[in-house]
């Protein structure tokens, strides 16, 4: 290993030789390096950084070269050079940059000069974003990340994975990007060099992504139109940058936290163009720094040069840092030509009214194409360009195939991007690796030697399968049983209600692949149950048919179910309240069933679910009454028979059969998609979701049920512009025809007792009875959840920063019997990222009636909408 590293070594410095280039150190004016400086060759359109130690490396062919040297606060400086055969070595000395104060006065009651410019660099935004047709370039991203600090109670789990306290991990990668207008990229990445698991570490969002977007990464771009309600800009003055005039704004959030950005921006005048940024952002309390250089490719267009950015971030006892490094070169460009226009001179209508005034009088309202509106004069208000650029979008998005798609990403990498060697990476790499990078490689190079013995079949690291062991059946485990096939035993669960008493369940599955092509899987589950106060047994089989287009389960035996067919109390938090609270929520009764259910996409935008099940439904009793704390106040174990407010008393199910269908049709109209590698991705909350649903009661095959149900709804979830966001869930429904059904036939609601809540924050209430308000009547329910950015703990900077969020909900119920229920709740959301905590009170015909408090997960990480819920 070592004689292959050394000749390696060997084999780069021959080549280094051999090539030419540019290569030198670039400083301050005080002495200092200057770490991550942008070295841009006009000519060929390329762009590389100094490494941290401020030394740069660049291979050119012998010519004449014009070299831009860039770093921000610093005046930038451009050398002619001739390159020969050899390296040519130039060391620079940067002189900071004079920012002087153009003669604009900020007089009392006046605005900040800022807003005029950020005015017309914004309306200019989307002329920026549309301006090209077509670029590509060369995408060369170096990663380095280190952990800083872990919990020591994790010290051997790390060190068994491999995971080194303070070793700098780095991956490097050298990519052709294209992008074609409006929404179309492609990534080949060429090579990879890494010694970390995941090789797709680079910051693509932002690479790809645009600050004249409204958003970048989920975050409110400066240039956003929306920019004024979430920034406050403040004029630093002006500096020259070769024949350009750049001016330095400073962009702070009105309101600081999460999905913001907060440093300087820097606009090229006149062009209205983005010359360089400099921002901070968080996101879940990580840290991210950021610096993008710009460069006039062609004198045309600006377009980024170099990106960094710098990760911090401590959460949950961890510490570490990543920095990452891109630069792009060869940029090649195609022009728009229905918009491109040179010289455009942009008025702003507060500040110059008069000409403003002039200027739109030469406007025609039909003339909705740039380059004829352009014939009238070089001049243009910021409305009229927001107005034409607008109009073209919308008339090229009705021309288009699929305007509903957002963005269409496409990746590929090389066949050989893994095998580049050292020699390879020493020849075009374009920014020198630190001592401390080339260290974490020779450790790569070390572990490279092992991975390539686990390929060929070397077990010393890999372990292969101990097989079946009987341990197994307490801890459970997976096994591969043939090229498509795999069986696993689940760890066995259980709980304890008052009707069966304690009780385990026990799974197995067994999967197999029936159709390559399609990727048609089958999955077989056998469930096995066992009460121990009824000392029964009970189970059942699923069939699981399933591939891209549907899923088919079939599903029979006997087992035990809540009236409540989706749950109303998660059988463990049942478990915990019953034995140490004494308050068993849980109502189920028994039924011998056979079960078929399809769920099917008939487009992406439409699907449907029908099911239809036949099955022996019986009562049970309780038959435990055991409990681990006795609770002197309660009287006992309240009986297995739901009450029942709309009958005025508990409900007794005789035994019974039943035979019900249902069919449900859910439909996203509007819903927009990202396409990445060829598949469609639906974009969360793009759409609101209309539902339908009806069920029957079939009175046939001895069946003893005879109803109609039906109902309707929907459910949404957008962002309010700067103030928050506002989630609503509303439904209504019926039973046209109550012939004859049972009480698991009724409408049941989302309703909880407990102290934890374990339903989506959106649709289910806080203080209801699982039962007391279920109906087979008319109903209404709503519900509507609305998050602030900033509100009383929020108003806290320090709070919003921690992830802290506030919300305010209101659910409503309206049935015959309901007296118009009504609960009115306050949460604190995201404590320690991860838990919310709520407090609300109930009213019936606007009367108090009860309050409580609850904890519940996050609602960024709850599961916010299901799609067959």
């Amino acid at each position: 290993m070592k004689i292959s590293f050394t000749i390696s070594l060997l084999l780069s410095v021959v080549q280094l030789t051999i090539a030419g280039g540019l290569r030198g150190n670039i400083k301050a004016d005080d002495g200092s390096n200057l770490g991550y400086a942008t070295i841009y060759v006009k000519q060929i359109g390329s762009g590389t950084t100094t490494n941290e130690n401020g030394l740069y490396d660049i291979s050119l062919p012998a010519g004449q070269y014009e070299i831009v040297f860039q770093y921000v606060g610093f005046e930038t400086q451009t050398l002619n050079v001739t390159i020969g055969e050899g390296y040519t070595e130039l060391n620079v000395v940067m002189k900071s940059q004079t920012v002087v104060l153009q003669n604009i006065t900020v007089r009392a009651g006046k605005e900040d000069p800022a807003y005029t410019i950020m005015r017309k660099a914004i309306a200019k935004a989307k002329y920026h974003s549309q301006q090209l047709d077509f670029y590509s370039a060369q995408v060369y991203i170096k990663g380095t990340g280190q952990l800083k600090d872990y919990p020591w109670l994790l010290k051997k789990e790390m060190e068994k994975e491999g995971i080194e306290k303070d070793r700098v991990y780095i991956s490097e990668s050298v990519s052709e990007i294209e992008y074609r207008r409006p929404n179309t990229f492609k990534e080949k990445t060429i090579s990879v060099y890494s010694d970390g698991k995941d090789n797709n570490t680079s910051p693509n969002g932002y690479i790809f992504g645009s600050f004249y977007s409204p958003e970048i990464v989920e975050t409110v771009s400066p240039l956003s139109p929306k920019a004024f309600s979430y920034y406050r800009f403040e004029y630093e003055g002006t500096f020259k940058d070769r024949s350009y005039e750049v001016s330095r704004i400073k962009v702070t959030p009105r309101s600081r936290g999460d999905n913001v950005f907060e440093g300087m921006l820097f606009i090229v005048e006149d062009a209205w163009s983005i010359h360089s940024i400099d921002f901070t952002t968080t996101k879940l309390g990580i840290t991210f720094k950021m610096k993008q250089v710009y460069a006039p490719i062609e004198d045309k267009a600006w377009l980024p040069v170099s990106h960094r950015y710098q990760v911090d971030a401590k959460v949950f006892g961890f510490e570490f840092e990543a920095n990452y490094l891109a630069t792009l070169s060869n940029y090649k460009i195609e022009l728009n030509k229905d918009l491109f226009v040179e010289d455009m001179e942009v008025i702003d209508e507060k500040l110059e009214k008069a000409k403003a005034k002039e200027v739109e009088s030469r406007f025609s309202k039909e003339a909705q194409d740039l380059q004829k509106r352009m014939e009238g004069g070089k001049e243009i208000t910021r409305k009229e360009l927001r107005t034409i650029v607008k109009e073209y979008e919308k008339q090229e998005a009705k021309a288009q195939k699929e305007p509903e798609v957002i963005s269409n990403y496409t990746q590929e990498k090389d066949s050989i991007s893994f095998k580049k060697d050292t020699t390879y990476w020493n020849a075009i790499r374009p920014v020198p690796l630190t001592r401390a990078e080339i260290k974490g490689y020779v450790k790569v190079d070390s572990l490279a030697v092992i991975e390539q013995k686990k390929e060929v079949g070397d077990t010393t690291k890999q372990r292969k399968h101990k097989g079946f062991q009987p341990w197994d059946l307490i801890t459970g485990d997976s096994y591969k049983v043939s090229k498509h096939s795999n069986f696993s035993i689940e760890t066995p669960t259980g709980g304890f209600n008052t009707v069966e008493g304690f009780n385990l369940i026990y799974k197995v599955r067994f999967g197999t692949i029936l159709q390559d092509t399609n990727k048609t899987r089958l999955m077989i589950t056998p469930t096995f149950r066992y009460a121990f106060a009824r000392e029964r047994a009970a189970g059942k089989v699923n069939f699981s048919l399933r591939n891209k287009n549907y899923r088919l389960n079939i599903e029979g035996g006997r087992y035990i179910k809540q009236f409540n067919a989706n749950e109303a109390i998660f059988p463990p938090i049942n478990t915990i309240s019953t034995l140490f609270f004494e308050r068993n929520f849980m109502k189920i009764y028994q039924r011998d069933f056979v079960e078929a259910r399809l769920r099917k996409s008939i487009t992406p935008k439409f699907s449907f679910d029908a099911t239809v099940e036949w099955a022996q439904r019986s009562a049970m009793v309780n038959t435990s009454d055991y409990k681990i704390v006795d609770r002197d106040h309660i009287e006992g174990y309240t009986s297995n028979n739901p009450f029942s407010r709309e009958l005025n008393s508990e409900i007794l199910t005789p035994d019974h059969n039943a035979l019900v269908a249902s069919v449900n049709f859910s439909a996203k109209p509007w819903l927009k998609y990202r396409i990445r590698n060829g598949k469609k991705l639906a974009i969360d909350d793009s759409s609101p979701v209309l539902r339908f649903n009806y069920t029957k009661g079939i009175d046939a095959l001895s069946s003893d049920v005879n109803f109609d149900h039906i109902e309707a709804g929907i459910r949404h979830s957008f962002d309010i512009g700067v103030r928050g966001r506002l989630d609503f869930d509303l439904g209504a429904g019926a039973f046209l025809n109550d012939r004859s059904l049972y009480f698991m036939d009724y409408k049941h609601f989302a309703g909880n007792l407990t102290f934890i809540t374990t339903s989506s924050p959106v649709g289910s209430y806080r203080l209801l009875d699982y039962y007391n308000y279920s109906t087979s009547d008319m109903y209404f329910t709503g519900s509507v959840h609305y998050q602030f950015r900033r509100f009383i703990v929020t108003a806290l900077p320090y709070a919003r920063m921690l992830g802290i969020r506030e919300n305010v909900f209101v659910n409503y119920l309206a049935t015959p019997s309901s007296r118009n229920y009504t609960e009115l709740g306050y949460s604190i959301d995201g404590i320690l990222r991860i838990f919310r905590v709520e407090a609300a009170a109930a009213f019936e015909n606007g009367k108090y009636v009860d309050w409580g408090v609850r904890v519940g997960i996050a609602t960024n990480i709850s599961v916010r909408f299901s799609d067959n819920d």
